[in-house]
């Protein structure tokens, strides 16, 4: 329960920044060009508000409503949310909408996107400034990698280590080092000491999708952090800093490899038919490293088949880690980048959502509220915040009509024709979009409750 309120703490606080911001873009617009702006709300308020109030001598109305799928602004003279189609029935004002050239609606509709991309670029630039740029380098994994099944069908085998695609240099885990295999030809790794080749099939991505568990992750070496007090490992010797790299006579094992092999051994013990087998079973005999010096050791696993050992979990424990810090004004250049490079990545991975497998993938708020941390940290959910504002930036200028996107599209559309869409076709573009809406709404969040159950 503690981690759920967490994360739907999170979650409310990020969406209210950016639906804050995004609708601010269009309101400074709005009243850059003399726009009269009615309502200013956070979240949606059909029927009711939760809080509202109008400054004196103020044109706009703001507000919070209680529905927290968004928020909006009423700008006068304009077919929104609202559905207002009596107002455009009256006689056209210089302060509405509708009175100003095609280039100022333009801008208006358009600066809820800038906005959200703005603040991207802005929130990533001072995480670097107050965090630097912290990651682990996949070429110096020193057991490589762990793959699923479908990157064992497509060639690539345990304990590679990801050199580059198409020649082009891996560097870190992450949505960008997937895009760059999927997308590339040929896939060069270093297996056995040796580089390999691995040519990857079309539809890889499509496969991919369809797996419930990551295409990949970091080969962890079995280090010791803790045992437990008269543990059969604290009986034969280990201590903690050890780092067990053989079992059996078999080297380069990883932790999963010996939780792997123990609970084979542990299946094998419930049906051995005698006590000589079932000793057999339980006898272990390890390699491990105790500072620069390699030593053996054999000891008897209990009935359970645990050592009574604690891993270190924490990668930076267990991995050379790359870091760059960042001055403040070097860190707006840098966290531009790293937010143009974010959002080329997610428009790059936009196709797959069109795929079938793409669309089981779509998630509502339980998905979204799911990539924030279970405990409350700071560094994450500033860097989650920023990647949803370049999500909602691009969700709202796809060309939809009743998001951002649609509004800029028939307005380029009248200045290239030069006239405008009539109001009666507006209007029915507006109800469409609006039910292409919530269905998208409703499959997401149909998918959520579809994972949570099954």
């Amino acid at each position: 329960m503690e981690t759920f309120i967490i994360r739907a703490l999170q979650l409310i606080m990020s969406l209210s920044l950016l639906v804050i911001i995004h609708e601010a873009g269009h309101f400074l617009f709005a009243r850059l060009f003399k726009t009269r702006v009615e309502k200013f709300c956070l979240f949606f308020d059909p029927w009711f508000t939760l809080f509202k109030f109008k400054p004196k001598r103020s044109d706009t109305e703001y507000a919070v409503g209680w529905l927290p799928l968004g928020g909006y602004v009423k700008i006068s003279g304009m077919i929104d949310e609202s559905m207002d189609t009596e107002q455009m029935k009256q006689p056209m004002q210089p302060w509405e909408f509708r009175a100003k050239p095609a280039w100022q609606r333009l801008l208006i509709m358009v600066g809820g996107v800038l906005f959200n991309f703005l603040l991207a670029l802005f929130i990533y630039s001072m995480i670097l400034f107050a965090w630097g740029d912290e990651y682990i380098p996949v070429q110096k994994a020193p057991l490589g990698m762990d793959f699923n099944e479908t990157m064992h069908r497509a060639g690539f085998r345990d304990g590679d280590v990801l050199l580059s695609a198409d020649g082009t240099p891996l560097e870190r885990m992450g949505g960008d080092l997937l895009t760059a295999i999927v997308d590339a030809r040929q896939v060069t790794v270093l297996r056995q000491g040796k580089e390999a080749s691995v040519y990857i099939p079309d539809g890889l991505m499509d496969r991919l999708l369809a797996d419930s568990v990551r295409f990949a992750d970091f080969r962890m070496p079995y280090v010791i952090d803790s045992l437990i007090a008269d543990s059969p490992a604290q009986k034969a010797g280990l201590q903690p800093g050890d780092s067990i790299v053989g079992m059996d006579g078999r080297s380069g094992i990883s932790f999963y490899d010996f939780a792997e092999e123990m609970a084979s051994r542990k299946k094998a013990f419930l049906q051995a038919s005698t006590d000589s087998a079932r000793n057999a079973l339980r006898t272990v005999r390890l390699t491990y490293v105790r500072g620069d010096e390699t030593r053996e050791l054999t000891l008897e696993a209990d009935t359970t088949f645990l050592i009574g050992v604690y891993a270190v979990t924490d990668a930076s424990r267990l991995f050379p880690v790359t870091k760059q810090e960042y001055g403040f004004f070097a860190s707006f250049p840098a966290g531009m980048k790293l937010g143009i490079n974010t959002l080329v990545g997610y428009v790059d991975q936009m196709k797959y959502v069109f795929s079938k497998e793409g669309a089981k993938q779509l998630g509502g708020f339980g998905t979204i509220g799911s990539i924030f941390p279970a405990t409350w940290d700071w560094h994450q959910f500033w860097y989650m915040t920023a990647f949803l504002s370049i999500i909602l930036a691009v969700m709202n200028i796809l060309p939809i009509p009743a998001l951002d996107g649609g509004h800029v599209l028939f307005l380029l559309y009248e200045i290239i024709a030069r006239r405008k869409p009539s109001d009666k076709f507006m209007e029915r573009a507006q109800v469409v979009g609006m039910i292409l809406l919530f269905g998208l709404l409703l499959w997401a969040n149909f998918n959520d409750i579809l994972r949570f159950v099954f």
